[in-house]
């Protein structure tokens, strides 16, 4: 991630109360960042952020921790950018109770001039979070494609896995998309599993 993807980034802010929200927004437009958003309700939020696609998301803590407890959980069940608490006063209960459920940092309106670095170091950890999550879902999906193989092809794990690589030379493909296809029902596979022996 280069400096130019974090210096100007469209950010979602939510809090429940109205004046912190426009205490907020300048200091985020000061960094140079675009206020895409501000959200109050709890409702609304989730759908927010999957339609505008915000590139971090600041969460307050305004008089009801449960309140912004529910902003947390609906950014990120969307799972579209990073979430940081933004605290007014310390509240160890709080942050712990938002770091369950899927915040990435929290920062404090006394320490402003950090806040730059803070996003930083959020969106590339937030990176290397999708990056290893989509190296998981490969490794699955390769491992799903080998299991087919094996049962179709009545093969070991060695041989469905040559079997990939081979036609993934042949094909000049990706194994990984060669994998996707063996799931999807590819020419791989036989038209029917070889019938086996009654025991």
């Amino acid at each position: 991630m280069s400096d130019r993807d974090t210096h100007h980034l469209r950010v979602l802010i939510a809090n429940e109360r109205k004046d912190r929200l426009a205490l907020v927004a300048p200091i985020v437009v000061a960094l140079g960042h675009e206020v895409i958003a501000r959200e109050i309700d709890i409702q609304d939020v989730g759908a927010v952020t999957a339609r505008e696609r915000p590139d971090v998301a600041l969460v307050g803590l305004g008089a009801s921790s449960e309140h912004a407890l529910g902003l947390i959980d609906r950014i990120v069940r969307e799972a579209a950018c990073p979430v940081i608490v933004l605290l007014h006063s310390p509240d160890p209960d709080f942050i712990t109770e938002a770091s369950k459920r899927g915040v990435f940092a929290h920062i404090s309106d006394a320490d402003i001039e950090d806040w730059q670095g803070s996003i930083d170091i959020v969106l590339r950890r937030f990176a290397e979070y999708h990056d290893l999550k989509g190296a998981f879902g490969r490794r699955a999906l390769t491992e799903r494609a080998k299991g087919i193989l094996m049962e179709r092809h009545s093969i070991d794990e060695d041989g469905a896995f040559a079997m990939l690589r081979e036609q993934s030379r042949i094909d000049n493909r990706k194994l990984i998309d060669l994998a996707a296809a063996v799931v999807d029902g590819h020419r791989l596979l036989p038209r029917h599993p070889e019938a086996r022996p009654e025991p």
